[in-house]
């Protein structure tokens, strides 16, 4: 059975936790949407996502700050300095990542990982607490719009998600805005 639990309540954080180091499904709020959440160097919850969202490929993980993000690229000193500028908030930076930041199945080409510190604070605590990434996908199946009410959320996923963290209804968004690192340029993808 889904549990919600509001933002606010004081075990929102150490239940979520739970959720992530069992392997299981965690929705969560964002700054933009709704994300799916799992341990992001756990294959077998990487796999079940996949089959969640009936997708494969990359997939963009949570930092808890720009320290935490910036220690896991692997890019030069100029591509750090670009880096810097744009995380933070709505924004998802794709660059080249050291080997084992997570786990190669979310890994895009070359190495590249999508990395979000959201506004919204709960994530970025969460992964703080864990001292590891969790994956942020928006939730819905692949080629249906994100959900963005935590009791639909629950209506569609009761049988595969463990929890939702809930923080209201999330104003429709298209998601973060995505930039790529690429030969000390960056580049606007969305």
């Amino acid at each position: 059975m889904i549990k919600i639990i509001d933002i606010n309540h004081n075990e929102a954080l150490r239940n979520a936790a739970s959720v992530i180091l069992s392997g299981n499904i965690l929705v969560y709020p964002t700054d933009t949407l709704y994300g799916f959440g799992v341990d992001a160097t756990n294959k077998e919850a990487i796999l079940n996502l996949n089959t969640l969202k009936e997708r494969t490929g990359p997939m963009s993980v949570i930092a808890a700050n720009k320290d935490m993000a910036l220690s896991w690229l692997d890019v030069s000193n100029d591509e750090l300095n670009l880096a810097k500028s744009v995380l933070g908030g709505a924004t998802t930076l794709i660059a080249h990542v050291k080997p084992g930041i997570v786990h190669p199945l979310i890994l895009g080409e070359d190495q590249t990982l999508g990395i979000r510190i959201p506004g919204n604070s709960f994530s970025p605590q969460l992964v703080a607490e864990l001292d590891a990434p969790i994956t942020t996908t928006s939730v819905n199946r692949f080629g249906q719009s994100p959900l963005q009410d935590p009791n639909e959320i629950e209506k569609v996923f009761r049988n595969d998600v463990e929890l939702i963290i809930a923080d209201g209804v999330l104003q429709t968004s298209k998601g973060s805005q995505i930039y790529k690192i690429q030969k000390n340029t960056l580049i606007r993808i969305r």
